[in-house]
């Protein structure tokens, strides 16, 4: 094909437009092929994104040489059309990747997990390294004279940055939520391989036919298990519900090692971590009237608060509107008829609010990982505003054994707005920690702990028991500085190191 009349021009445009969203769309898909078993914290984007800058790097290079050598308009679409058959296989060959990956995080061996992620990363290299020779190879065919070099190259970095834009928000805001990750590689794939026979010719049309057709591929489930009950992919994280043999129900997101809430058919106690917020309303010294619950997920807290202190109004604050849903098809969230819930992030709802509540509960952390602008000195003051007089503040904060780090630095970022910080090592991988904005003598705090429903009479006990005053020690954490997830790394590297699991944890006595 002549790349300098119209229709060559035309061509060529088409095809560097459809490298564009080819490029950035891999990279937004790859981040939602990744979450499900590592998160979506800063680290994960950085690795994602030098990746792929990397790769784009050594395209733009390889690019300009091979187009020097081999100028030909069939070369260009070739490499484009290979690109659509390496991104079409991602989700395809990443598969027993991100098995092995599972496997390395329920061992918490540090060497399986960063080899298979970087394996699961360096799937997306080649297909980026492939795009990135498009534009440069496209300036050394369209250049006629130096006079009009300008002109041409300026054209096409914009078609390509036009494409990268549509790459960007056509996976995010269409199709990851309506036909799920694995499918939107495909399509994506398709796209690329019919934007190659603008070059190759229509006899081409047949491989993006074909890819388009992977579509019809039932998508593989991550990490399946026996009794899924329900799985999606929302826009903020992927979803799965389990019933166990015991006919327990457990909300898995993302990474699938935390269990983010639970329901048993015969008790809102659970032996978990959601059961420690029920022993701290009576350190108030007075009924329990309101609760705000930031990071609801399917409703368990809210549940068994509505069964020990039925007469409290409860705000439930989540981020995904998905997971409301859950709770209430699979997790009685819906039994507490006094829990309102509000698909919000946590901290935009608490500056919203002119609420002002007994107690805040503060479980809104995708554990181990917490996000940096709810343990800033920021974020205390606004909690510290919206409390009560005498309310209480109750963190759910990840540790590890023997290695309070992480621990340590929400406690003293919370103790520069709070004058009174308490520690209760609760189970092994859940601190939970508590502020008071007017300090209790241990003497009061004994005395109100022996009151409360009696069922909750051993929880009680075990706060009692275990509670100690949290000293600060360091600086604390500003919107400006947080370094959660450096330090909640080198904890769980640590941690690994030492041989240690990272098992599913239960209260020492249950009630």
């Amino acid at each position: 094909m002549d790349v300098h009349g119209r229709r060559g021009r035309l061509a060529l445009g088409a095809l560097v437009f459809g490298a564009g969203i080819g490029a950035l769309a891999t990279e937004i898909t790859a981040s939602r092929l990744l979450a499900p078993y590592f998160g979506s914290s800063t680290i994960v984007w950085a690795n994602l994104i030098g990746i792929v800058l990397a790769a784009l790097a050594l395209g733009y290079w390889l690019g300009g040489r091979v187009a020097d050598r081999y100028p030909r308009p069939s070369l260009l679409g070739l490499v484009v059309l290979v690109s659509a058959l390496c991104i079409a296989a991602i989700p395809f060959v990443a598969d027993p990747f991100l098995g092995f990956t599972v496997e390395g995080l329920d061992e918490a061996s540090v060497g399986a997990v960063v080899g298979s992620f970087g394996a699961v990363l360096l799937l997306c290299a080649p297909a980026v390294v492939l795009l990135g020779m498009v534009s440069p190879f496209a300036i050394r065919l369209a250049v006629v004279t130096v006079e009009t070099a300008g002109a041409v190259a300026g054209r096409l970095y914009a078609l390509s940055t036009a494409g990268s834009l549509v790459g960007v928000f056509l996976p995010a805001l269409v199709l990851i939520p309506a036909i799920g990750t694995q499918r939107t590689f495909v399509v994506i794939a398709a796209l690329l391989a019919l934007s190659s026979c603008f070059l190759l010719g229509a006899r081409y049309l047949v491989v993006a036919a074909a890819l388009a057709a992977l579509a019809l591929v039932p998508p593989g489930a991550v990490k399946p298990e026996a009794g899924l009950l329900h799985e999606e992919t929302s826009f903020h994280q992927y979803i799965q519900v389990v019933e166990r043999a015991d006919r327990s129900r457990v909300l898995r997101l993302n990474e699938g090692v935390a269990v983010h809430s639970l329901w048993r058919p015969d008790s809102v106690l659970t032996g978990g971590v959601w059961d420690t917020f029920l022993a701290v309303p009576p350190l108030l010294g007075r009924p329990l009237e309101r609760v705000a619950i930031l990071g609801n997920a399917a409703g368990t807290t809210a549940r068994a608060l509505g069964v020990y202190y039925p007469e409290a109004e409860i705000d439930g604050v989540e981020i995904d509107a998905a997971v409301s849903r859950v709770g209430r098809r699979y997790f009685g969230m819906d039994e507490n008829p006094r829990l309102t819930v509000h698909d919000l992030d946590a901290r935009p709802f608490l500056s919203s609010t002119d609420a002002r509540y007994d107690l805040i509960v503060v479980d809104a952390y995708h554990q181990p990982y917490v996000p940096f602008y709810l343990a800033t000195r920021e974020f205390f003051h606004l909690v510290r505003e919206r409390l009560t007089p005498g309310g209480i503040v109750a963190l759910n904060v990840a540790a590890v054994p023997d290695d309070e780090r992480l621990v340590q630095a929400i406690g003293t970022t919370l103790a520069a707005e709070l004058p009174q910080v308490l520690e209760w090592p609760a189970l092994r991988f859940n601190t939970i920690v508590l502020g008071l904005p007017e300090p209790l003598e241990a003497s009061e705090i004994g005395r109100r702990l022996h009151e409360g429903p009696a069922d909750l009479a051993s929880l009680r006990e075990l706060l009692a028991r275990d509670m100690t005053p949290l000293e600060p020690s360091g600086r604390a954490w500003t919107d400006d500085r947080a370094p959660v997830e450096w330090l909640t790394d080198r904890m769980i590297v640590s941690y690994a190191a030492r041989g240690g699991r990272l098992d599913e944890d239960y209260l020492p006595t249950r009630p």
